[in-house]
């Protein structure tokens, strides 16, 4: 009785901490930044930051949509808003509107107008007028991958459902403008659920108007996905096959007595409580279970690879949904794919859909039944990644979502296969175009600049910004995928590794990696941190700003690699001889010494005089700030260094080459 009572005060504990994460946590978001117009001046950074920090004060418990205003002069005024949904009470929407300010700061820095939608609230402002305008500057969406049955039912019910809680929430009052329900088809009464809800500044005829746009998205983004949601500035539409609100939708009203406030905010303790206890109890009940169970079969394991690999797989994404505010509909069957459906769409792994080839194996491009093309990632069974790495790469990827690292769409686990299916990145990898004299024409300064920028953001989320930090541990040329817009998507965690949320240092016997982006302290002792990436990351800004492999200049001159000939440039007062020739005279000599000064901050033999990735994103974004000198660069890629790597060395090692790309681990477009 001890133990049991032991494990219900344990589960009491948990319970508690994921609710309070839950409430206290600023989930995954959407954040779009409007490049109209970017502010320089400090005024308007004061304006900004006045009116955002006035947001959360202004959340009572009849107030769930609030704006404020600071600055008194046109083109330094800051306008801005927040909208929580109408069920999640006050204290959690002024939470999550808290905790969405300063991430929508650092994705939006310096521009004059932004917006983040996270499932619990919306944030946005802008140098413009707001309230009582319907804005259409922008918009986003997001649906899963598993489909519906029976497209047409759904369609119909789907139509009959929108088009009644598109006038229920046009309807609304000015100080709710928000509309839930639910509607079954088919023959066995399956479920749609979705919510509709505008700012209440609009009136009647621009809320309808608005949420008639969110429709049309719904149809051409997510048509025939079981899950999916669009988001406009100033309404937002989400539908699902799981109910994902409650029905304590708030209906604020102004009461000079307090009276209706008292007991709306009693209604939603009771609405919070009761499915609290519920949920509590359904949980001590199941550790009890499992409790009883493990005694009785204290021995006894599942054999069954596949299946204990999906159950760990979905447990970590639904730990990921939680901690992302829910912002997708995930269940094992919309992660995972049959080996048949993936043999389909890549036409049985043919040569002639092979596009690329990782270290781990064979990239293939596919395309869905549904006509989505896909990056098939079959790892080969001599590759050395056995199961724990598989598992490791998936779970990591599937947890991660953020805009500059590529989506893992799910997976296959079938006998020998083990198979990822990510999203397909069309403008291949980064390495395609930099190193390739004749490729490298979309590489102006511009695109460049705005590749390390992405790059930047990305490995910031990693190290940061996750649940958990990330080191990635491979972070190279060939890892950087770019999207139709050149968009940097940092790909490949095969080899990365977590770490709590404390924890500064790793250390292993198993170097893993290629060489000439490896850190000194990984490549000769094993220790790696988020330090080790931020070296790698410094590698890849000199090769951009130089244009050329740091593996092949090694080769053309025995008696230094690439970064210390930027070293000995920079040190001699011409480092814009590093620039690469082809860029001719069209950039931004203040942006090319800048990164060249930050790459060789990166590349430092200290450790800990490298800067973080925020420091750094920092020095990319102000351009005001006064960067340190670099202290000499190692001789990372003497021949030296071969030979006196500690430890067993890794299958997945790659000592690269200029003869043999295949060898640098190469993993082109995905």
């Amino acid at each position: 009785m001890k133990s049991i009572a032991s494990l219900l005060f344990f589960l009491q504990i948990v319970i508690n901490g994921v609710l309070l994460r839950t409430a206290q946590s600023a989930e995954y978001g959407i954040y779009k930044c409007r490049n109209t117009g970017n502010f320089t001046s400090t005024t308007y950074l004061k304006a900004l930051e006045t009116a955002l920090d006035s947001l959360p004060g202004n959340v009572t418990n009849n107030r769930e949509f609030v704006n404020s205003t600071a600055g008194e002069n046109t083109g330094t005024q800051v306008n801005a808003v927040a909208l929580c949904r109408g069920y999640i009470g006050w204290e959690a929407c002024r939470t999550c509107v808290k905790n969405s300010i300063p991430l929508l700061r650092r994705e939006c820095p310096n521009q004059k107008e932004a917006a983040a939608w996270y499932s619990d609230c919306m944030v946005r402002y802008s140098d413009r007028k707001i309230l009582g305008v319907l804005d259409s500057w922008t918009s986003d969406n997001e649906s899963t991958t598993a489909r519906v049955a029976n497209f047409d039912e759904f369609d119909t019910a789907f139509r009959n459902l929108t088009t009644r809680l598109q006038a229920e929430a046009a309807g609304g009052n000015s100080f709710l403008k928000l509309a839930v329900g639910d509607v079954t088809y088919g023959t066995d009464s399956l479920m749609i659920y979705a919510m509709m809800q505008c700012t209440p500044d609009l009136s009647k005829e621009q809320c309808s108007k608005c949420l008639n746009s969110t429709i049309v998205g719904i149809h051409d983004c997510c048509s025939g996905k079981v899950a999916g949601r669009v988001f406009f500035p100033n309404c937002f539409l989400r539908y699902a096959n799981d109910k994902f609100y409650n029905d304590a939708i708030s209906t604020p009203s102004p009461s000079p007595s307090g009276k209706n406030s008292k007991n709306s905010n009693t209604t939603r303790m009771i609405y919070i409580f009761v499915p609290v206890t519920c949920i509590s109890l359904v949980l001590i009940a199941i550790g009890v279970w499992f409790f009883c169970a493990k005694r009785k079969r204290k021995d006894e394991m599942s054999k069954n690879e596949t299946s204990s690999f999906s159950s760990l797989l979905v447990g970590h994404r639904q730990a990921s949904v939680n901690d992302a505010g829910g912002m997708d509909i995930v269940t094992v069957q919309s992660l995972q794919f049959d080996l048949g459906t993936i043999e389909v769409a890549t036409n049985y792994f043919s040569p002639k859909n092979k596009i690329g080839k990782g270290g781990f194996g064979l990239v293939y491009k596919g395309v869905l039944q549904n006509g989505q093309e896909v990056a098939v990632k079959r790892l080969s069974e001599t590759s050395g990644q056995g199961v724990e790495e598989f598992v490791n790469e998936a779970v990591l990827v599937a947890k991660l979502q953020h805009r500059n690292l590529v989506r893992l769409l799910g997976f296959c686990h079938d006998s020998k296969e083990k198979i990822l299916i990510y999203e397909y990145v069309p403008n291949k990898s980064l390495d395609y175009f930099l190193f390739d004299p004749i490729k490298h024409g979309p590489l102006d300064w511009t695109t460049r600049w705005k590749i390390i920028g992405g790059i930047t953001r990305g490995m910031l989320y990693l190290h940061e910004d996750s649940r958990l930090r990330i080191i990635h541990r491979d972070l190279k040329a060939s890892n950087i995928l770019l999207d139709q817009d050149m968009n940097a998507k940092i790909a490949d965690f095969g080899l990365a590794r977590t770490f709590g949320v404390d924890q500064t240092l790793g250390n292993t016997k198993k170097i893993a990696g290629t060489l000439g982006y490896m850190s000194p302290e990984y490549a000769m002792h094993g220790h790696f941190s988020v330090k080790s990436d931020v070296f790698s990351f410094g590698v890849i800004v000199l090769e951009i700003v130089s244009g050329r492999r740091n593996s092949n200049f090694y080769q053309e001159d025995e008696a230094e690699d690439l970064l210390l000939f930027a070293w000995k440039q920079w040190t001699g007062g011409k480092p814009l001889k590093l620039m690469d020739p082809s860029l001719g005279e069209s950039y931004e000599k203040e942006e090319v010494i800048r990164c060249i000064n930050i790459g060789l901050l990166c590349v430092q033999e200290d450790m800990d005089a490298r800067p973080s990735m925020a420091s750094i994103l920092n020095m990319l974004n102000n351009k005001s700030i006064t960067l340190p000198e670099p202290k000499k660069p190692p001789y990372f890629l003497s021949q030296g260094l071969f030979s006196d790597i500690s430890g067993d060395v890794d299958k997945s090692i790659r000592t690269v080459s200029s003869q043999d790309d295949s060898s640098a681990g190469k993993m082109s477009p995905r």
